[in-house]
């Protein structure tokens, strides 16, 4: 694996706060009152700063019940590591805590895949899971996780990959409290309008469960959604575990923020169920 079983924070203090008190404050100014909580076997959240994409990501997680075990699926930004890997030991910590790795289950899903590896270096510098993690820290205390992380866009490997997880899921003692995090953000840096028609694409099609379509419809508009990877996986893991819809709890971009709707990201919040 690395050298270090503890894997530190490298974007607190840009992309959330490095206080606790300053994160657990904007993350709690981002909270729908409002919102019921409801089971959901998987969601997709965006994984930009807070100050533009955490309302949605906090917005989505708060209307679920989290569960013990997370798998977290991400997009491999750094290009560093392995085209799928996974951590099966160690700790990440954030500002809010530790969160240990679920070893048992990340190395029965290890030995379970043809296409997974063993491998931190992926993981060391890479933005997409760490900042999800206070997020549901702040929900759950007492949770652990398994991170993957993603560089390809082969979609028979992907949807396979998604099955190899699913079937070792469903043979664990542990598959009621399991559920799946994919991490994406949306369209980059095109304007307000051409960001949300591209994004509502892709959103018809994770809507409809249909990962072949999200494929289709990214390469069609080429649209530049950064994790489509392993919302791939996210839903094809999702189907085989039962899931019968999905729900768009939020979309915003980052203009929406910002007012500068020359050049936006868009972010959305997905919950499967």
């Amino acid at each position: 694996m690395g050298l270090s079983k503890l894997r530190e924070p490298v974007v607190a203090g840009q992309f959330y706060p490095y206080s606790r008190e300053k994160l657990r404050n904007q993350i709690e100014a981002f909270i729908d009152k409002k919102s019921e909580k409801r089971d959901a076997i998987a969601c997709m959240l965006p994984h930009a700063g807070y100050m533009y994409s955490g309302r949605v990501a906090v917005q989505t997680v708060s209307s679920i019940n989290l569960k013990d075990k997370i798998i977290l699926l991400g997009p491999n930004h750094t290009g560093q590591g392995a085209a799928f890997s996974i951590m099966t030991e160690g700790i990440w910590q954030t500002p809010l805590g530790q969160v240990n790795i679920d070893s048992e289950l990340a190395k029965d899903i290890l030995k379970g895949s043809k296409y997974l590896e063993d491998d931190s270096l992926a993981h060391a510098s890479e933005h997409s899971l760490e900042v999800e993690l206070p997020i549901l820290q702040y929900f759950k205390t007492d949770f652990e996780i398994v991170p993957i992380a993603f560089l390809s866009d082969n979609l028979e490997v992907l949807k396979e990959t998604g099955k190899e997880i699913a079937d070792v899921i469903r043979k664990s003692d542990k598959k009621n409290s399991i559920m799946i995090i994919a991490s994406s953000d949306m369209t980059h840096y095109e304007s307000q309008e051409d960001a949300c028609q591209k994004d509502k694409q892709a959103i018809e099609a994770i809507l409809e469960l249909n990962e072949d379509k999200l494929m289709e419809k990214i390469r069609r508009f080429s649209i530049s959604m950064c994790g489509y990877a392993p919302v791939i996986v996210m839903l094809k893991i999702a189907k085989l575990l039962g899931a019968k819809t999905a729900e768009l709890i939020k979309y915003q971009t980052s203009g929406d923020v910002t007012g500068d709707r020359d050049s936006v990201v868009g972010y959305a919040g997905i919950a499967v169920r």
